[in-house]
């Protein structure tokens, strides 16, 4: 088992090495030029994503699909993975980590559109889509979406589900400790997720929208609210702050002796890797609920979908981001932490909002990912075997929302890495390959003044 999880460490570094950045992040400037800069109009997507196309073709709202979006984007990542990136990368990671957000958007945009243009509709009239269907209808290249689905399904069940859940039981035992002990409240803890996520997956993605759209807003104002009234304590750090994040984001520093490279080197690869991976925009889940979207056309739906990149990074990162210099200004002590620690004690500096903020944020963003990946999963399981076999993935989800609860998941988190970066690579073949569709359908409906033709 230690030589496995040595061999998943040693796989995971290479597959999120800076040959994925560079694909990823060369895709998000690509797209960002071929398309003229779409971040230009992410107030109108904004409006957008509150409004409802009616009697358009779909299943659920564009702020139902975008709610599932975010509810499986927002996880973890967002708060802990941000500190990672400070604690390993310095504070202009955090800069790095907001840019990889910006030119995201556009590769968001683009996994839309092609969501829509590609999705299918069955007998009995369900709408399905995603990259593997964009890869076979768009490209005819079936293999491809047959290999993204085997990825994301074994994705949906690593850092959808059972890595969610053991952040949930590790936070909550740390919390109860000397009132119960760590094993009964991650049994606990088990037991009671595992109910509460079968109760909501069973009823199918209208169930899941359902609960993502009410859970959603509440969880990400909440957290940005308090994270606010953290930087309101830490106000005299601020300015500091933001000096300290851009200087480190180029500084041409020497590290580690000169052996490591630049300060600039080091801030850009594990800031623009975090925000890569806190995002998923490139990793082709998003499109998968964005297909089900009731949309008049796909440029609509591919605005909406660019929001989802917008809230998780622009702001919910950048914030974060903030707290965990400002508080390292503030609280010099606490510099040498890792991201995990760095983070529960950066907020645990802040008198009586500091803990339960971030125990609030880490529930409720872990929760409403284990809700949104099992969607991802499902359509997954469905593209590879069938609608019959999503019941039996039902059920072994649920199962290992328990299992993650209670167990150590070092090599599990490694998987999911890997996963995570596997899946990424079909989709980028498509979003590349399909560019000039894309391209075409944008310079129609938005650049063109057609954006409420159906």
């Amino acid at each position: 088992m230690e030589q496995l999880l040595k061999l998943t460490e040693y796989i995971s570094g290479i597959v999120w090495g800076w040959p994925m950045i560079v694909m990823l992040l060369g895709t998000h400037i690509f797209l960002t030029l071929r398309l003229k800069f779409p971040q230009r109009k992410i107030w109108t997507a904004i409006r957008l994503s509150v409004r409802k196309d009616k009697d358009a073709t779909g299943e659920v709202s564009q702020f139902g699909a975008l709610a599932t979006s975010l509810a499986a984007t927002i996880g973890t990542g967002n708060i802990i993975g941000v500190a990672t990136a400070v604690s390993l990368g310095g504070p202009g990671a955090v800069l790095w980590c907001w840019l990889t957000g910006v030119f995201g958007i556009a590769t968001k945009y683009g996994e839309g559109l092609l969501a829509i243009k590609y999705r299918v509709k069955t007998k009995n009239g369900r709408i399905l889509g995603g990259p593997m269907y964009a890869l076979e209808n768009g490209l005819g290249m079936r293999w491809l979406g047959v290999l993204f689905c085997v990825f994301a399904a074994v994705a949906s069940f690593g850092i959808g589900n059972t890595v969610q859940a053991n952040a949930i039981s590790e936070n909550l035992a740390l919390v109860l400790d000397g009132w119960l002990s760590a094993e009964r409240t991650k049994m606990i803890t088990g037991f009671v997720l595992a109910t509460l996520v079968g109760f909501v997956v069973i009823g199918g993605l209208k169930n899941i929208a359902r609960w993502c759209t009410a859970l959603v807003p509440m969880m990400a104002l909440l957290y940005v609210l308090g994270c606010i009234y953290i930087l309101c304590v830490n106000h005299a750090y601020l300015g500091e702050a933001v000096a300290l994040i851009f200087e480190k984001a180029f500084s041409l520093e020497a590290v580690g002796g000169g052996t490591a490279g630049t300060v600039v080197m080091v801030a850009a690869r594990y800031g623009i890797a975090r925000g890569l991976f806190s995002n998923e925009s490139g990793m082709g889940s998003a499109p998968i609920v964005a297909a089900a979207a009731q949309t008049k056309n796909p440029v609509r739906q591919a605005l909406v979908s660019s929001t989802g990149t917008f809230w998780d990074t622009v702001v919910i990162c950048a914030i974060t981001g903030l707290v965990i210099v400002s508080s390292i200004i503030a609280y010099p002590e606490i510099s040498q932490e890792d991201g995990g620690m760095l983070t529960k004690k950066a907020f645990g500096m802040i008198p009586y909002v500091g803990t339960p903020i971030l125990t609030f944020g880490i529930i409720t963003f872990s929760f409403s990912t284990i809700l949104g990946w099992s969607y991802y999963g499902e359509r997954a399981i469905e593209y590879l075997a069938g609608r019959r076999s999503i019941v039996f993935y039902r059920i072994m989800y649920i199962m290992l929302v328990y299992t993650g609860a209670t167990m150590s998941l070092a090599l599990v988190w490694n998987v999911a890495d890997i996963m995570n970066a596997l899946m990424a690579v079909p989709n980028l073949i498509a979003l590349l390959l399909l560019s000039g569709v894309i391209a075409k359908d944008t310079q129609h409906y938005l650049w063109e003044n057609h954006l409420d033709e159906e």
